[in-house]
C-alpha cells in the first residue's frame, strides 16, 4: 500500500488498499530503495552465484556482487588515481589523465547499493533477472523469489 502524507496526523491512500484501523505498519519512504527491493537482490545475486550459471570471474560472493554492480548496477560512483602530486579524485575514468589509467595508479569506488535510488535499485534487479534468464537459471529457488517478487 502507498499512502501520501496531506498534514499532521492526515493522509490519502494513494495504491494498494486501506490500512486497517488498530492494525501497525513499518512506513518507508517510497522515493527512496525499499526493503523488499534489498532483500530481493541480495537473494538473487546469492542464487545466480549458488547456480553456477554466470560467467563472472569471482573467487568469492563478495567479489560477485561487486561485478554484477558495476555491470548490471549503477557502477562506480568515483575514480581515483596517485599522482607525485598526491590522490586525485574524479567522478569517470576519462577524466583521468591516460598515463595514470593502469590499475597500479587508479582505482574505483563502486556505488554503495544502500545509496542507490528507487530506479537504480529496480534497473539493477530488472537487469540481473533478464541476465539469470538468459544465462539459464531454472533453479526452484529462483523461481521462488521471482514470485514472492510478483506477490508484493
Amino acid at each position: 500500500m502507498t499512502i501520501l502524507i496531506t498534514a499532521d496526523g492526515e493522509f490519502v491512500t494513494v495504491a494498494g488498499g486501506e490500512p486497517k484501523v488498530g492494525r501497525k505498519y513499518c512506513l518507508e519512504d517510497a522515493t527512496t530503495g525499499t526493503s523488499a527491493q534489498n532483500k530481493a537482490f541480495h537473494a538473487l545475486v546469492g542464487e545466480y552465484w549458488k547456480s553456477g550459471a554466470h560467467s563472472y570471474n569471482a573467487s568469492n560472493f563478495e567479489q560477485f556482487r561487486d561485478v554484477i554492480k558495476l555491470n548490471l548496477g549503477a557502477g562506480a560512483e568515483c575514480f581515483v588515481y596517485a599522482t607525485p602530486d598526491g590522490i586525485q579524485k574524479v567522478k569517470t575514468f576519462e577524466e583521468i589523465p591516460a598515463e595514470y589509467r593502469e590499475p597500479k595508479y587508479c582505482m574505483m569506488k563502486l556505488k554503495s547499493w544502500t545509496d542507490y535510488t528507487k530506479t537504480e535499485r529496480t534497473s539493477t534487479i530488472d537487469k540481473l533477472i533478464a541476465e539469470m534468464h538468459q544465462a539459464g537459471v531454472q533453479t526452484a529457488k529462483f523461481y521462488e523469489i521471482l514470485k514472492g517478487m510478483e506477490e508484493q
